[in-house]
């Protein structure tokens, strides 16, 4: 009697501890497809031009190259031209980033109503989204073409002008450019707010209507709190992505004219291959990593603060 009490049964609260390691194990196998992709095209070039910005590294050095410590950053800090960038990169990124969700914000409150072909309407809002940022950017230089484009034949009609060249104008490029920016990026905040909405009970908005609130009050007191971390998820993402932003405005301008929308990324770009000195790219890479590392620390923290305090 006693030897059958004693035995392990099935079920019960012991178990082999080699039956966890095995689990572990298996576990690490599954996700092990995953990870290798980061690891070879993410996690191990990042770390090459961390290591590269503390080298001499040049194109078509013939000496080896060689280690030089934080020389780089030191002339990086002395650098005016990529301060100037990087101001530059910060007006674009928030200059893009508010509008961006403001007008999104405002499109997926508007598709989330009950409309005749709001189907329709929800098809060609997400069509800046499925065009590659090269053919926005082809596309809008058409747009802002000085002599045939749309906008300046537009003012011509409308008698507001000969037109200007947008693009090249040192007081119009960055705006026109932040122009493109926010419509190519609207869509996709828009699909993320349009889902947070549907979320929303509808009982609530009801129930606050029959209490006398109106528009204003239903979104303040009930949309805006169920929508609030998603927007501030798309937000912080959003700042980020525009911040690292190359292909499009490299397409329109350049970072024409004068510097005057030569971002971070794109004056990164031409210090390494058109001057080809990598070292002293990888090390605004860097710098660039470490702004957004904070950026997202900060979010992060935001976000746990108030999860804590819910």
């Amino acid at each position: 009697m006693t030897w059958a009490t004693a035995r392990t049964r099935p079920g019960s609260g012991s178990r082999d501890p080699r039956a966890g390691k095995a689990v572990d194990h298996g576990a690490w196998f599954l996700v092990l497809p995953a990870l290798l992709p980061i690891l070879v095209l993410s996690v191990g070039p990042l770390l090459y031009g961390i290591a590269l910005a503390f080298t001499d590294s040049q194109s078509g050095r013939t000496e080896p190259t060689e280690w030089i410590g934080l020389l780089n950053f030191q002339d990086l800090l002395h650098d005016t031209l990529f301060w100037d960038s990087f101001r530059i990169g910060l007006l674009w990124a928030v200059g893009v980033t508010v509008p961006q969700f403001l007008l999104a914000l405002g499109l997926a409150l508007l598709l989330s109503q009950n409309l005749r072909f709001r189907w329709l309407a929800r098809t060609l809002a997400i069509v800046p989204w499925a065009m590659p940022e090269v053919v926005v950017g082809i596309m809008w230089r058409l747009v802002y073409h000085p002599d045939a484009g749309v906008l300046n034949e537009s003012l011509r009609d409308l008698g507001l002008g000969d037109g200007r060249d947008w693009l090249t104008g040192l007081g119009t490029a960055l705006p026109a450019v932040i122009v493109v920016g926010v419509w190519a990026g609207m869509p996709q905040t828009t699909v993320a707010l349009l889902a947070g909405l549907q979320n929303v009970p509808r009982e609530l908005h009801e129930a606050a209507a029959m209490d006398g609130a109106g528009a204003w009050r239903r979104f303040t007191t009930v949309t805006w709190p169920a929508l609030r971390p998603i927007a501030l998820a798309v937000t912080a993402l959003n700042f980020i992505w525009n911040f690292n932003s190359f292909a499009l405005v490299y397409v329109l301008t350049n970072g024409g004219p004068g510097g005057r929308t030569r971002l971070p990324m794109l004056f990164a770009y031409e210090e390494a291959f058109r001057y080809g000195q990598f070292g002293y790219a990888a090390a605004m890479g860097c710098v660039m990593v470490a702004v957004i590392s904070v950026l997202l620390a900060v979010y992060l923290a935001g976000r746990l603060r108030g999860a804590d305090e819910r």
